[in-house]
């Protein structure tokens, strides 16, 4: 099929919700995207297996970064998208095809922007982060990852969030012995052994530490469960699957060592994970003056309202350029099976183009011999919360 990328928000997320792309999928999409940015002039476009880059050329002093993965989780009798009062339906339309469509439109209509642009379009988010198509071309294309300033198009209702939870998964292991059930006082049932793991994820009480004044909400969940043999024996192994999401403040193997902690007397075997990130902070008093290195993803809504809240979890690095640089994460959101977004991207995508595009006017002050400031903002005048 072919993208228009002149539709609207929500038609154009329709059109992106249509096309299958669970993970390790994302083949059709990939190739659609890559179709419609390569009609654009001003942008030259890149592929790396399942994940399409398109960059302006435009020669300036800095680069944005808009990236957002294509794949979704399983579907789950939610495609074709459908629209009702308002809020489209489908798999992916929340998180976060919907986020896609306002990159796309995006990369169409700004054909001269004051910085440079990358806009990444990546595969495998959903799954283990070895197979991520981010964390591929950080290998594979680093050099297209260069950027100062990224925004991750996740699905956050306008909010730009500052740092991000690590994330672990795990199986907990419970044996038992096999034996006929006919018979069954003769084994022992490792599922029912399992109950024990259940028991304990009933009653954890996650973390809600405050990191660098952010509140993270931690939490640990069973996500899948595996046993039996056949339909006439006791099943002698039982696998939990578990999901631990942490805050900054614990390293990924301080992460694994409270999981192997909290499931004490269980086989813990840690299957996949990837680290946190605390949101970024100057360098140093110069580099804070200069705005750089700030917390320049956890100071302000889009929209304009109140608090900044944390995001999720890092699969891989958007690293910005200069030594006082750090790290700007991907992030993945929790996710059901009945995604749905606004029938509008309420503006988002003016927003955006705002950021990349300052209005007139809009000025910094500079000494001699100093570079300008960046990015450049307007202090927002405080806006009652009745």
């Amino acid at each position: 099929m072919d993208l228009d990328l002149s539709s609207d928000s929500a038609g154009l997320t329709a059109s992106l919700v249509d096309v299958e792309s669970v993970s390790g999928g994302e083949a059709d999409l990939a190739a659609a995207i890559e179709r419609a940015l390569s009609d654009l002039p001003h942008l030259s476009v890149h592929s790396d297996g399942n994940a399409v880059v398109a960059r302006t050329t435009l020669g300036r002093s800095q680069r944005v970064i808009v990236a957002g993965h294509i794949d979704t989780v399983p579907i789950a009798g939610n495609l074709p998208s459908r629209r009702e009062n308002g809020l489209l339906y489908g798999c992916g339309s929340c998180d976060m095809k919907s986020g896609v469509a306002v990159a796309l439109r995006l990369a169409a209509r700004l054909t001269a922007a004051r910085r440079d642009v990358t806009y990444v379009f990546y595969d495998c988010e959903e799954v283990e982060a070895e197979r991520n198509g981010l964390l591929r071309l950080s290998r594979n294309r680093p050099d297209l990852l260069h950027g100062d300033l990224a925004v991750l198009m996740e699905p956050t209702g306008g909010v730009i969030e500052g740092g991000c939870q690590g994330t672990l998964r795990a199986e907990v292991t419970t044996r038992g012995k096999r034996a006929h059930s006919a018979r069954s006082w003769m084994g022992l049932n490792a599922i029912h052994v399992a109950g024990g793991i259940l028991d304990v994820l009933r009653s954890y009480q996650p973390r809600r530490p405050d990191v660098d004044g952010l509140t993270y909400h931690e939490g640990l969940n069973a996500v899948g469960i595996r046993g039996g043999v056949a339909g006439n024996v006791i099943p002698d192994e039982c696998v939990v699957t578990v999901n631990y999401r942490f805050a900054p403040d614990r390293t990924e193997p301080e992460a694994a060592a409270h999981v192997r902690e909290v499931f004490s007397g269980y086989e813990v075997e840690i299957t996949d994970s990837a680290p946190g990130a605390p949101r970024a902070r100057p360098s140093s008093r110069r580099d804070a003056a200069r705005g750089r290195g700030r917390d320049a993803a956890g100071q302000v809504r889009l929209d304009g309202r109140g608090q900044v809240r944390p995001a999720r979890h890092a699969r891989a690095e958007l690293r910005p350029r200069g030594s006082h640089a750090r790290p700007l994460p991907g992030r993945a959101r929790a996710r059901g099976a009945d995604r749905r977004v606004r029938g509008d991207d309420g503006g988002l995508a003016e927003r955006l183009s705002s950021a990349i595009l300052p209005p007139r006017g809009t000025s910094c002050r500079r000494r001699a011999g100093q570079q300008r400031a960046w990015p450049c903002r307007r202090r927002a005048k405080p806006r009652c919360a009745g």
